[in-house]
C-alpha cells in the first residue's frame, strides 16, 4: 500500500519508517525541509516539501495512488483539513487524524475522519487506523487460552445489533470503544460508524473471527 504522511516531526518521521518497515511505499509531506533529517538515510520513501492540505502538493506525494493518509502535524486545523481533503477530494479510504484537543476530536470523529488525541497517542493507535487489518491482542489469559482483542469489522455491519455479531462471529463483544471513550455495550446496542469492536474470545478461534467480522452480515449467515 502507499501512505502518504503529513508531518515530519517526530511522530510523522517514526510513522513513516515503521510503516516502510512493513513494506509500504510512504512519502511524507512537511513545509520545512530539514525536517526530513529525522527520516533517517535509510528512508527509501519521498520526501515532499509543501503544505499538507494542497492538492498540488498532494499529488506529488501520490495521493491519488494512496490506500491511506495520516495528518500529524503540530496543528490541529491543518490536520483536519487535510484530512478532509483526503477523504473527500481524493476518495482515500482509510485516515487519520492526530488532535491536541480532545473535545474538538470527537467533533472530527462525527464527520467521519477518525483522529487520535496526543494525549492517548501511541504508535501503534495510529497504526491500526491506517491498516485496519487483523485483531490487535490487548491481553490473554495465564494459560495462553483466551485473549481480549480489537477485531476490524466491516462497514456492512455498520446499523446491526452487536448481538447480530455475536451471533455470526460465536464470539462475545467486551466493550466498543466510542469517539474515543470506552462503552459496555447494552443488550440492543447498534454498531456506528467509527466504532471500534473489542472481543473476548479463544485464541484458537481468532482466525474465523476475523472472517466473520470482515463478512458483511448477509454473507456471515
Amino acid at each position: 500500500m502507499h501512505i502518504v504522511i503529513m508531518g515530519c516531526g517526530r511522530v510523522g518521521s517514526a510513522l513513516a519508517r515503521a510503516l516502510e518497515k512493513q513494506g509500504h511505499s510512504v512519502a511524507v509531506v512537511d513545509q520545512d525541509p530539514t525536517a526530513f533529517r529525522r527520516l533517517g538515510s535509510g528512508f527509501g520513501g519521498r520526501r515532499v516539501t509543501g503544505v499538507g492540505f494542497d492538492q498540488d502538493t498532494l499529488k506529488e506525494a501520490g495521493i491519488e495512488e494512496a490506500g491511506a493518509f495520516a495528518a500529524v502535524s503540530s496543528g490541529d486545523n491543518s490536520n483536519i483539513i487535510a484530512a478532509r481533503v483526503a477523504r473527500e477530494t481524493f476518495g482515500v479510504e482509510n485516515v487519520a487524524a492526530r488532535i491536541y484537543d480532545p473535545r474538538r476530536a470527537e467533533v472530527y470523529q462525527r464527520l467521519g475522519i477518525p483522529t487520535v488525541a496526543t494525549v492517548r497517542w501511541t504508535a501503534d493507535q495510529m497504526l491500526r487506523r491506517l491498516l485496519p487489518s487483523g485483531a490487535e491482542p490487548l491481553w490473554q489469559d495465564p494459560s495462553g487460552s483466551v485473549q481480549l482483542a480489537e477485531v476490524p469489522v466491516a462497514p456492512a455491519w455498520v446499523g446491526h445489533r452487536l448481538t447480530q455479531l455475536e451471533a455470526t462471529a460465536q464470539v462475545r463483544v467486551a466493550f466498543i470503544t466510542r469517539l474515543g471513550e470506552g462503552t459496555l455495550p447494552s443488550a440492543d446496542a447498534v454498531l456506528q460508524e467509527g466504532d471500534l469492536v473489542h472481543v473476548i474470545m479463544p485464541i484458537s478461534a481468532l482466525q474465523s473471527v476475523e472472517a466473520a467480522f470482515a463478512k458483511g452480515p448477509e454473507e456471515g449467515h
